[in-house]
């Protein structure tokens, strides 16, 4: 009967509004991204489309849906005290896998400035440590997306960590 009532809503929405309920585990992955834009203290507009680029074709989301995402993002990334209530989502969620591969989005949206500064690099490192993905795979993606930027790498050993 719940399932009925849903499609039913849906339909009554095209399925765009109720595509972001609470507790849909995009509005945690969305908050973090808004979270490591935060991270350097300033959010340039190349880290803002590279967001919605990225977001809308990885869930293939209309205008209206993804407005709908990052309102529902921002509410929830100013609601946090840390980042555990939304790593904690996206691993009952997700697979290893696609854990590591957010990773390596979050590191693009650091890169889509042109810089990484060592607070984006502290944020990713805690959100990987939470999501259980390890160093080495950390490390791995942070160099893909430094690549496909054309990002030169200047790493100090206390950057590593």
């Amino acid at each position: 009967m719940f399932d009925r009532f849903r499609t039913f809503l849906d339909s009554l929405t095209h399925g765009h509004a109720a595509a972001i309920a609470p507790g849909d585990p995009r509005i945690a992955i969305m908050a973090l991204c808004i979270q490591v834009m935060e991270a350097d203290g300033e959010i340039h507009e190349r880290e803002r489309r590279k967001v919605r680029s990225m977001i809308k074709d990885h869930y293939k989301l209309d205008d209206q849906a993804l407005d709908a995402l990052i309102a529902a993002g921002q509410t929830a990334e100013s609601e946090a005290i840390d980042y555990f209530r939304f790593t904690s989502e996206i691993k009952r969620h997700f697979s290893e896998e696609q854990r590591i591969d957010l990773i390596g989005m979050l590191w693009e949206i650091v890169y889509a400035d042109g810089k990484r500064s060592e607070m984006e690099d502290h944020v990713i490192w805690r959100i990987a440590d939470l999501l259980g993905v390890s160093g080495r795979d950390r490390i791995i993606k942070r160099q893909e997306a430094a690549a496909k930027f054309d990002v030169a790498e200047e790493v100090t050993a206390q950057q590593e960590k």
